[in-house]
């Protein structure tokens, strides 16, 4: 989940909360202060009656036409000790002058007279329609929660994009950053500091690594360049040795396998000088390349080379995959490809191969599949792995593929190891 959008909902869910119950207590205060008022009508209405009745006055009409009615009657000793002296309630009652029943605030209150007789006063007056005030209130409530809402997210969704502004370019600076690249620095007079800061902590550390990986590509690349010649010079003495005809059979025999690990390690070496070249981009032959062309060129020298295999191999060629790319890089590609195919493949088995504009697929036939996670990996040999085999060839591959934003991947379907590279 993105920052934004856990900040909006969390923010959401807190303004829920809080509007809500800012809802209700809005209704309840509204409603307070309605009865309020009434009650200080009735309060004060109630209280003239009173001194009227205690003063021997005439008492007016029950209904004096403002609305406000009253009941006045005897009641026991008991009864008014029983119920408390003033009291007020919600009801529907008779309303004489509009002969309909509606709701009233009622005030209920018992007083002695001074010959020890107890009364009761009822008075009421209409009110307010509580549940049309209540859809009123609800209506106006919910026009405003939405509208604050809404105007609260808006804010905050901009005030959160204004201020993230550089948490955002730090975010795209770091997703096309390619380690060596030094060409571009975060911004380190941003107004907020812990952006400042960050950028500043973060072009520090870009300037380590680069440091860093060009010294690591120095050394690898010097080392691989420096070992070439003593293993040419051991190479050249140990046939020299086994030209020696005064050496008997096993001590031939161990010579020719120190020579074939020389030429493992020296094939190795290469391999790993190309990585080296390929990851620092020191190719700049760049050019439109036909991979159908090259491989078609390459394919008849491996069918001659390992003709022991008894390999059938199928091309079927659309269209030219053409890519703007180096043409030497190109052959490692394809080599590499076709190499894997004929050296791993079964013997009497079957190779095909597939262009099309924008894809190109080699398969062989195989028994047990790879592990799709490791197979571009370096040093990988699965379990059919043959002797001599560096592990570096599908590593080639995948670092050209990277160098120039195309594709590679790896399935075994139907019996079949398959390799595709696509644009």
């Amino acid at each position: 989940m993105k920052l934004f959008h856990l900040v909006m909902w969390r923010m959401s869910a807190a303004l829920v909360v809080i509007l809500t119950c800012w809802a209700v207590l809005f209704y309840l205060a509204v409603m307070e202060e309605v009865n309020d008022e009434v009650d200080d009508s009735l309060g004060a209405y109630a209280e003239s009656l009173i001194i009227r009745s205690l003063s021997g006055e005439e008492m007016p009409n029950s209904s004096n036409g403002s609305n406000n009615q009253y009941y006045l009657y005897e009641v026991s000793e008991s009864y008014a000790r029983t119920y408390p002296r003033i009291s007020y309630r919600d009801e529907m009652v008779y309303i004489t002058e509009k002969a309909e029943k509606e709701p009233a605030r009622v005030l209920m209150t018992i007083f002695q007279r001074e010959d020890g007789s107890y009364m009761e006063l009822v008075v009421y007056t209409p009110t307010i329609e509580k549940f049309d005030l209540q859809k009123a209130v609800l209506g106006w409530i919910v026009f405003l929660y939405v509208l604050l809402f809404l105007m609260i997210l808006a804010v905050n969704a901009w005030v959160f994009h204004r201020n993230m502004k550089p948490l955002y370019h730090l975010l795209k600076w770091l997703e096309d950053y390619h380690l060596g690249d030094t060409s571009v620095r975060l911004d380190e007079k941003v107004p907020i500091v812990e952006f400042r800061k960050l950028n500043q902590a973060i072009n520090s550390a870009s300037e380590r690594s680069h440091e860093l990986f060009e010294q690591q590509k120095l050394f690898v690349g010097n080392a691989s360049h420096e070992m070439q010649t003593p293993l040419a010079i051991c190479r050249n003495r140990l046939e020299m040795m086994m030209e020696d005809e005064t050496l008997n059979e096993r001590q031939l025999s161990e010579l020719m396998k120190t020579h074939q690990t020389l030429e493992n390690l020296t094939r190795l070496n290469k391999s790993l000088l190309l990585l080296c070249k390929i990851d620092n981009r020191q190719f700049n032959d760049v050019k439109p390349v036909c991979l159908n062309e090259l491989l078609l060129a390459y394919l008849d020298d491996y069918k001659e080379a390992y003709a022991y295999r008894d390999i059938h191999v199928e091309a079927d060629v659309e269209e030219c995959f053409r890519k703007e790319m180096s043409e030497s890089l190109a052959v490692v590609l394809v080599t590499n490809l076709l190499k894997n195919a004929f050296v791993h493949g079964e013997s009497h088995g079957e190779i095909r191969i597939r262009f099309t504009p924008h894809l190109f697929e080699i398969s062989n036939t195989g028994s047990a599949p790879l592990d799709g996670g490791k197979v571009f990996e370096r040093f990988y040999k699965g379990a059919s792995s043959k002797e001599g085999s560096t592990g570096l060839g599908l590593a080639l591959v995948k670092s050209v593929c990277r160098a120039y934003d195309m594709k590679v991947s790896y399935e075994f379907k139907d019996g079949r190891h398959i390799f595709s590279v696509s644009a």
